[in-house]
C-alpha cells in the first residue's frame, strides 16, 4: 500500500471507528500529540492533541448522541486527505448554548487532514453551519 493509501486508510479509521462507533481511543492511533483543529466556525482554533480532540467528539455525542459523519468523497495528495462528508443526528442535548430541539439535522462538510509520520496532525473544516443553525431553529432565513 502507497502512502496515499495508507493516509486515506488513517482518516478512514478515524471517521468509522471513532465518530461512527464511539471508539474515541482509536484517536490516539490516528492523531499525533500536537494536533490541531482549525475552524472558521469556532472563534478558538482546536488543539491538545488526541484529548483535545476526544473532548470535542464527546461534547458533540453529548449534544447529538446518534451522530454519524458519512464520507462521500476522499482525495489524497502529498500529504493531505481531503474529506466531503455528511453528518446526521438528532438533537437532544445541549450544543454551546443551544437548549435541546429534538430535531433531526443533516450538515454537509469539507475538511482537509494533514498527516505526518501516518498520524493527523492538522485539520482545516469548512462546514454549513448556516444551514444547520436553520434546521435547529436558531435562525429563520430572510428573517433580520
Amino acid at each position: 500500500m502507497d502512502a496515499l493509501e495508507k493516509n486515506k486508510q488513517v482518516v478512514r479509521q478515524f471517521y468509522t471507528d471513532g465518530w461512527n462507533g464511539r471508539k474515541f481511543d482509536i484517536v490516539h492511533q490516528t492523531h499525533a500529540e500536537n494536533w490541531v483543529h482549525h475552524d472558521n466556525s469556532n472563534p478558538n482554533d482546536l488543539g491538545g492533541g488526541p484529548e483535545g480532540n476526544i473532548k470535542r467528539m464527546k461534547e458533540l455525542v453529548q449534544a447529538f448522541p446518534d451522530v454519524r459523519f458519512d464520507i462521500e468523497d476522499m482525495v489524497a495528495e502529498n500529504d493531505k486527505v481531503v474529506v466531503r462528508f455528511v453528518a446526521s443526528g438528532t438533537h437532544k442535548g445541549q450544543f454551546g448554548p443551544i437548549p435541546p430541539t429534538e430535531k433531526q439535522v443533516k450538515m454537509l462538510g469539507y475538511i482537509t487532514h494533514r498527516l505526518e509520520n501516518g498520524k493527523i496532525v492538522e485539520d482545516w473544516v469548512v462546514r454549513d453551519t448556516y444551514g444547520l443553525m436553520i434546521q435547529l431553529g436558531v435562525i429563520q432565513p430572510g428573517k433580520q
